[in-house]
């Protein structure tokens, strides 16, 4: 008898939040991913950022179209999270390490509004800053325990994807600035 597809996941999963905990679970990398699970909370972080680069009077246009995209691809998120309803893992020795507003966990919502930032704020702030700052948000989310490896990978293909789509609009737009 053969695993099917999905238990194959839910094995990949597991062993890969097993692996970050046991790698990362007693290093300073705890209280950073506490940080910055605050930080990308109903993408909050990201918009104050996107804010204050607004603020500053130059690349308007870009700035608004990278937050829109990051409101937008938190959006997308929850609005698929709430189809799913796929729960937060629940490994006994892997317990969460951060509250969490719901029970519910694909996809990663912190992964859609950080890859989304990526591809708006990366024109601003640097693919490379950008790159980094993603790969850590979505490893933070399952060395926390709330989210299976699967949930970040497609929450930030989610995210990148409407990103991707805002941005081309809005930049598109003849004569449109913020």
């Amino acid at each position: 008898m053969s695993a099917t597809p999905g238990t194959t996941l839910l094995r990949f999963d597991h062993t890969l939040l097993r692996t970050t905990r046991r790698a990362l679970g007693g290093t300073p990398a705890v209280p950073v991913a506490r940080g910055m699970s605050h930080f990308g909370e109903h993408a909050i972080g990201w918009i104050a950022l996107g804010a204050a680069g607004w603020l500053r009077g130059r690349d308007r246009a870009d700035w608004a179209a990278a937050v829109t995209g990051v409101v937008a691809a938190h959006g997308a998120g929850v609005v698929v999270k709430r189809v799913v309803r796929r729960v937060r893992p629940a490994l006994d020795d892997v317990p969460a390490l951060v509250a969490t507003p719901s029970r519910l966990s694909f996809p990663s919502a912190h992964s859609c509004s950080t890859a989304a930032a990526a591809v708006g704020f990366a024109p601003m702030v640097g693919r490379p800053a950008m790159a980094i700052v993603t790969g850590a948000m979505l490893v933070s989310r399952v060395l926390l325990g709330v989210h299976y490896p699967s949930d970040v990978l497609c929450g930030a293909a989610l995210g990148a994807g409407v990103a991707t789509v805002v941005r081309r609009r809005m930049t598109s737009t003849a004569g449109w600035k913020a």
